[in-house]
């Protein structure tokens, strides 16, 4: 709908809207830039003080995706009137643990009484103008690095049902809960290239690879059998629980896709699947090294595919 409004005029406006990047991004002085994004939404898990965690991962990670250090932060909150407030106050204390450990500071923050919860923070945080890393600008020949394993959604669907087994729920909150913020460092602290990096959430791995692709106009492979999936991911989508969100996806973003013959329905499902704080994707020249950089400093990035020069598919899944 941004899309349709009129556009301001202002050249301080080094990242907008136009290419669906993760946060905006205002020259503020010659060597700083400020870093700007809110996110929020209803739970995926029940225990209060976890829903914090990872509503405060989720918002901080666009920060980072940009290359950015996050600074500051203010709580959004929407409570039911008759809950009881010690669960709201087990949400504030979840996502203040995670706020501090990415070492941003709550300013405060707005709440209003509504009948479904939700919770997120607005993050301000700081980059060099110079060393933002948007969606756009990946080459052919650049590699395609992820940080995380995928199937949050699948899984948050089937927690929703009391389907979950309690090791796919340990592994979904782990990953949930997981900050972005030591990968962030080793790819903005070392000698490496980077051309472009996305962080996966709600558009899932491909939604958010079409985002990169259409920006830098280029294509992309995707190996299937090199992402990683999350414990019982595959189960869920067989047994059915599919969020709305992956279908919507899939009809969204899936006519940019074409598969080589092999790759199974339930993997095909899962690159659509709709990420809570999610990992990043990373566009770079130095595969390579970088990748062992981040395994070496206990990020388990791996390698899941290439840019290729624009052509179609703009994005081909192999096995």
């Amino acid at each position: 709908m941004l899309g349709k409004l009129a556009r301001q005029q202002d050249p301080n406006v080094l990242v907008g809207f136009d290419h669906a990047d993760d946060a905006g991004v205002y020259l503020f002085g010659t060597e700083q830039a400020l870093v700007q994004t809110v996110d929020f939404f209803t739970p995926v898990v029940d225990d209060p003080y976890t829903f914090g965690q990872i509503a405060a991962t989720n918002a901080l990670s666009d920060v980072y995706a940009m290359g950015g250090k996050p600074l500051t932060a203010l709580a959004l909150v929407c409570f039911p009137e008759k809950a009881a407030l010690e669960i709201l106050e087990r949400i504030l204390a979840g996502g203040l643990s995670k706020m501090i450990e990415a070492g941003c500071t709550v300013i405060g923050g707005h709440s209003i009484r509504d009948e479904e919860t939700k919770f997120g923070y607005s993050v301000t945080g700081v980059v060099h103008p110079k060393k933002i890393l948007a969606n756009q600008g990946a080459k052919p020949g650049d590699a395609l690095l992820f940080t995380k394993a995928i199937g949050t959604g699948v899984i948050s669907t089937a927690i929703k049902k009391g389907k979950a087994e309690p090791q796919w729920i340990e592994a979904a909150v782990q990953s949930m809960t997981t900050l972005n913020k030591l990968a962030a460092e080793v790819i903005v602290g070392g000698d490496f290239r980077v051309n472009a990096m996305t962080d996966v959430t709600g558009f899932g791995l491909i939604g958010h690879a079409r985002e990169m692709v259409l920006a830098s106009e280029v294509s992309i492979r995707i190996f299937a059998g090199k992402i990683p999936l999350l414990k019982g991911a595959i189960e869920c989508v067989r047994a059915g629980y599919v969020p709305a969100g992956l279908r919507n996806n899939r009809e969204f973003a899936e006519c940019l896709v074409e598969y080589d013959d092999g790759i199974a329905e339930e993997v095909r499902a899962l690159l659509f699947d709709p990420q809570t704080a999610g990992g990043l994707l990373i566009s770079t020249p130095d595969g390579d090294p970088l990748m062992r950089a981040l395994n070496d400093a206990g990020v388990a990035a791996v390698m899941i595919g290439e840019v290729l020069p624009d052509r179609k598919p703009r994005i081909r899944v192999s096995r």
